[in-house]
């Protein structure tokens, strides 16, 4: 007899009762969740009817062709620019300033031309010498010389400081700098021609800067930081250009490898598995002890003591590699990883057997069913029409309607700023004076009309729909690979049992009687996704706010948003295995799935989280691998193919390319294997409290799967009944 101080057992519903007709997923369901299916088609509709009025209003040509201060088109036979199609920035340094990200353009005066410049000049030298016959067209149209002094003409932005040759990159003037060899060369040449058509050298050039910086009094940081800006992104551009041959080779190679890493499991799954996890720890330590090596190596030698902070960001990445302390931030950071791995490893050691048994049956579910493993590419194919659509209409929306102007000033504390204003009649107001070198410029295209008052809104409901969408593809994948993964479970007599076409079985089920229940879940994981990328929006907005409660909240706001989509996407992913089975809706699916893995809580916490590290081995290993093969490659330390390889101005673009493509790539393979891990889990465990083993009621399980999971169960199952 039970005291009354016992704690009564937490109760997680009657465990499944035997049923001798049942072979797997249910063929006689109905429809489920129809009124989520009939909202989740009504709001598709909705978004096709948005895009189309965002197509209406929109106007392409704002998007494929440069728009200048005054909201006129470049190169345009309406437009007064007609025989001007290029844009030409007065100081392109402006444009990573944060004001981009409120008003979608750059904070500087844009220009239309008919050509880049093609000399250096400053301003300077031109008000000095008089000679403003190639300068004048680069500055604002009506500009009059001798009306101002030179900095009230660098304050109101009248004229540029400096024009340096340049070439046009997608219709747009980027300065013609390139660092070779350590020597800077303008236009692939040291000596150059000014505004005057003088001979100029790299170091006049220089000079001229800093004087034009002295002027401005520190608000252009002179010619070397738009020099690293621009050279960058062009030499990865090149990089790209050079190199994007070899990065799909590697990318096809981990696409083999992973294939055959999957069926070389279904045979050798536990020596695999084990080789997996002593090459990883292999691997890591061989790092550790290179890393240490080099750290000791480079101590003591002449300039390799120099901090990384002390030389800051540089181009070249190889100067890193030549200070002894990258080498020590990389041995720490790999012996922190071998911890964790082998802390892990000690913890796990009595399970992996019993995880090492599941794998072994997932992989030998996908060689019986290998068409699962090109259901991802139907997955890509969806999201890749959710993207595109989302994309094509944002851009849309965001060039709907008239050009709105507003006021832009480099003082901080103008009162002025970011209202809108009209250009035409802005320097009859006394904003100018109020706020001098203020300019009235083009921000974006809106309106005063219903439809763009809210184009904030539809943004919204644009991003939301899409993350809407994108998780229903998702959901419909996962709902359709635990159904397959089923109909291979419940088959008594393996692979003689198992349903003809049982992928293409699955997901016709799936669209045709749960579409609502999987947009149901799709639908919250969206909302909640939705409210992420709000406050990750409204975090940017308040990193420069002094209020401290303020970023406080905001962030435990985002700390509990994460946690919570973390915990729906467990929970959706498990009622979708259960929907696949019994077509149940979605909530009475949610409730199934959640009492069963409560039941067998104690399997759920070391078998999945097992099963996961192992597969996360995996999917380090082959990228790692790659990325190993990429960086002797890309770096000519191949003697057998040397000659092959691109000239690269930094060889780890297509390094960390090919190194990220490539776990992307055994993730998606690897998806699949863990969809029929977490299925055949959840089937064995109703397996076990459906039948007991004997002729009658049979185990579905093989008996090395039965022997060896039930092996290492020991513990009770939590809200068991006598």
């Amino acid at each position: 007899m039970a005291r009354k101080t016992d704690v009564p057992p937490i109760y997680y519903g009657e465990p499944r009762k035997f049923d001798p007709n049942f072979r797997g997923p249910v063929h006689n369901r109905s429809c489920t969740d129809v009124l989520c299916c009939v909202i989740f088609i009504i709001v598709i509709l909705g978004y096709i009817a948005l895009g189309t009025v965002a197509w209406i209003h929109g106007d392409p040509r704002k998007v494929a062709y440069p728009t200048d201060s005054r909201g006129q088109f470049c190169g345009q036979l309406e437009s007064p620019n007609a025989n001007k199609a290029i844009l030409f920035y007065f100081n392109m340094l402006k444009c990573a300033n944060p004001a981009v990200l409120i008003n979608l353009q750059c904070p500087t005066t844009q220009l239309c031309v008919s050509k880049c410049p093609d000399r250096f000049a400053t301003l300077l030298d031109v008000w000095n010498t008089k000679n403003w016959e190639y300068y004048k067209q680069f500055c604002k149209p009506g500009f009059e010389i001798g009306r101002k002094s030179v900095a009230q003409v660098l304050r109101d932005e009248d004229c540029p400081s400096m024009i340096v040759p340049s070439r046009p990159f997608l219709q747009r003037c980027f300065p013609d700098f390139i660092t070779r060899n350590g020597n800077l060369t303008v236009a692939n040449q040291t000596v150059f021609k000014d505004g005057a058509n003088k001979r100029r050298s790299v170091n006049d050039l220089k000079d001229a800067a800093k004087q034009v910086t002295a002027i401005q009094q520190g608000e252009d940081r002179g010619i070397a930081s738009l020099l690293n800006a621009k050279e960058v992104g062009m030499r990865i551009f090149e990089d790209y250009a050079n190199s994007w041959v070899w990065i799909l080779i590697g990318l096809v190679i981990t696409m083999v490898v992973s294939l055959l890493f999957i069926l070389l499991l279904r045979f050798t799954a536990g020596v695999l598995l084990w080789l997996i996890i002593f090459g990883v720890i292999t691997a890591v330590g061989f790092g550790i002890w290179h890393c240490y090596w080099e750290y000791s190596t480079l101590t003591g030698k002449p300039g390799a003591n120099v901090t990384i902070s002390d030389i800051g960001f540089q181009t070249d990445f190889s100067i890193y590699l030549r200070l002894s302390q990258t080498w020590l931030i990389f041995m720490i950071s790999l012996s922190v990883i071998e911890a964790i791995i082998v802390i892990m490893l000690i913890f796990l050691r009595a399970r992996l057997s019993i995880a090492i048994a599941l794998l072994k049956e997932g992989s030998k579910a996908i060689s019986y069913i290998m068409s699962t493993l090109f259901y991802p590419i139907i997955t890509f194919f969806l999201l890749a029409i959710c993207i595109a659509y989302w994309a094509v209409t944002a851009v849309f929306l965001a060039s709907s309607g008239n050009a709105v102007y507003k006021v832009t000033s480099a003082d901080e504390k103008c009162m002025y700023s970011n209202l809108t204003c009209n250009p035409q009649s802005f320097s009859q107001t006394n904003i100018t004076k109020v706020c001098p070198g203020s300019q009235c410029m083009f921000a974006f295209y809106g309106g005063e009309t219903v439809y763009h008052r809210y184009i904030l809104l539809l943004h919204i409901c644009n991003l939301f729909v899409f993350l809407w969408l994108v998780n229903f593809t998702i959901a419909l994948g996962q709902c359709t690979l635990a159904g397959a993964f089923a109909s291979y479970y419940w088959a008594l007599k393996k692979p003689g049992d198992i349903p003809a076409c049982p992928l293409y079985s699955s997901f016709s089920r799936a669209i045709r009687y749960h579409t609502g229940s999987l947009a149901f879940g799709s639908l919250i994981l969206g909302a909640v996704q939705t409210i992420r990328v709000v406050l990750e929006f409204l975090d940017q907005k308040l990193k420069g706010c002094h209020n401290a409660l303020a970023r406080f909240v905001l962030c435990c706001l985002k700390c509990c948003f994460w946690c919570l989509e973390r915990f729906i996407k467990f929970i959706n992913r498990n009622a979708y295995i259960m929907i696949a089975i019994y077509g149940k809706n979605f909530c009475t699916s949610s409730k199934d799935a959640f009492f069963l893995l409560m039941r067998n809580v104690v399997r759920v916490a070391v078998l999945d989280k097992v099963t996961d590290f192992l597969l996360f081995l995996g999917k380090l290993l082959i990228s790692g691998s790659v990325g190993v093969l990429a960086f002797f490659f890309f770096t000519r330390k191949l003697p057998v193919i040397q000659e092959e390889v691109p000239s690269l101005n930094y060889y780890w673009v297509p390094l960390v390319t090919v190194t990220f493509g490539s776990y992307l790539i055994a993730h998606g393979f690897f998806n699949v294997y863990s969809i029929c891990v977490d299925t055949l889990f959840l089937c064995f465990c109703e397996d076990l409290e459906r039948n007991n083993g004997s002729s009658s009621r049979p185990y579905y399980m093989s008996p090395g799967l039965h022997k060896i999971l039930r092996k290492g169960d020991d513990a009770p199952k939590i809200g068991a009944t006598s």
